[in-house]
């Protein structure tokens, strides 16, 4: 085995080895699926909006506020920025003896957890079907909104907090609080699409997980901040892999995050690598591709399932084919 497979695989065995130690829980019998509010969530969010010096909520009416969105006009904070909810999703068959990953998804805009996340993407099969030994955390970003804002996330160390109470959230899950502190040392896949790209960038930024982030894999999900991945994945690849999947949608942001890393003389492929492993940096040109659908289908059916059975060292079961 090379150097690189062992770096990504060290976290997983890591937290695998606590819990052998520590006598935690057994495999899951059944896939649990639960939609729970988080005191550390995304929104509400009462801050300033990096960068622009002035408040996310910059639009008073009576004892209304809103955020002005630049793509869908003002959206009101009750309706719009307070929904705490975070999908958290355990597959059958997960094993927190063995090395494992928390899969953590950005949706994009327009969305809810529910109706898209889990139903119309359907972001937790795929988890399952891929074969990764892994648990699925999705917080609601903006509800049913043009708008891409990270919230809390812009905060330096909120993604951290967020996942420290998603460690707790997932122990209650599989009903033994005692694994909370396996999950809370887990390795982390970034997964984001479209809209999600924003705290996507933010998270790795600033988010206060240093190195725990062990894969970031963008799915139509860059349309700005290509300076923040660019310092990410300069800082981070030898321990991490990146990929970008896009269709011409998003075409003209990877093409400018590839110029960024030529000039950092970070080299990248084209192209899906058969295996995704620390150091692996791609990018997949998926075409003229409906961007609304690229979760579902892009260059494959079904292609986060596609791509999270490729990282290497957290296998639960073999992919199951459809």
């Amino acid at each position: 085995m090379d150097l690189a497979r062992i770096a990504l695989l060290c976290g997983g065995i890591a937290a695998a080895m606590a819990v052998l130690s520590s006598g935690a829980m057994a495999q899951v019998t059944a896939a649990k699926t639960q939609i729970v509010p988080f005191a550390n969530s995304p929104f509400p969010y009462r801050g300033m909006v990096p960068g622009q010096g002035k408040p996310f909520l910059d639009v008073v009416e009576g004892e209304r506020r809103g955020h002005t969105s630049p793509r869908g006009g003002v959206y009101w904070e009750e309706r719009t920025y307070s929904d705490r909810r975070v999908l958290l999703h355990v597959p059958r068959g997960f094993d927190l003896k063995r090395p494992a990953v928390v899969v953590v998804f950005f949706h994009g805009n327009l969305a809810r957890l529910e109706r898209d996340v889990r139903d119309r993407q359907q972001v937790p099969r795929q988890v399952d079907e891929s074969g990764l030994n892994a648990v699925l955390v999705a917080p609601q970003f903006a509800v049913d909104a043009l708008d891409s804002s990270a919230g809390r996330f812009w905060e330096p160390g909120a993604f951290a907090q967020f996942l420290d109470e998603a460690a707790g959230r997932l122990a209650q899950l599989v009903g033994d609080r005692e694994a909370r502190g396996a999950f809370a040392d887990l390795p982390v896949v970034l997964v984001a699409y479209s809209g999600g790209y924003q705290p996507a960038a933010y998270v790795l930024e600033v988010g206060g997980t240093a190195g725990r982030v062990r894969g970031v894999v963008l799915l139509d999900a860059l349309y700005a901040e290509e300076d923040k991945f660019a310092v990410w994945i300069e800082k981070y690849r030898q321990g991490a892999f990146f990929l970008s999947a896009y269709s011409n949608s998003s075409r003209g942001s990877n093409a400018a995050l590839k110029r960024l890393l030529s000039a950092q003389g970070v080299a990248f492929q084209e192209g899906l690598p058969p295996q995704l492993t620390s150091g692996a940096v791609a990018f997949l040109s998926a075409g003229d591709l409906s961007h609304n659908d690229f979760v579902t289908h892009a260059w494959v059916r079904d292609p986060l399932k596609a791509v999270l059975a490729r990282i290497i060292g957290y296998s639960r079961t073999r992919p199951r084919q459809r």
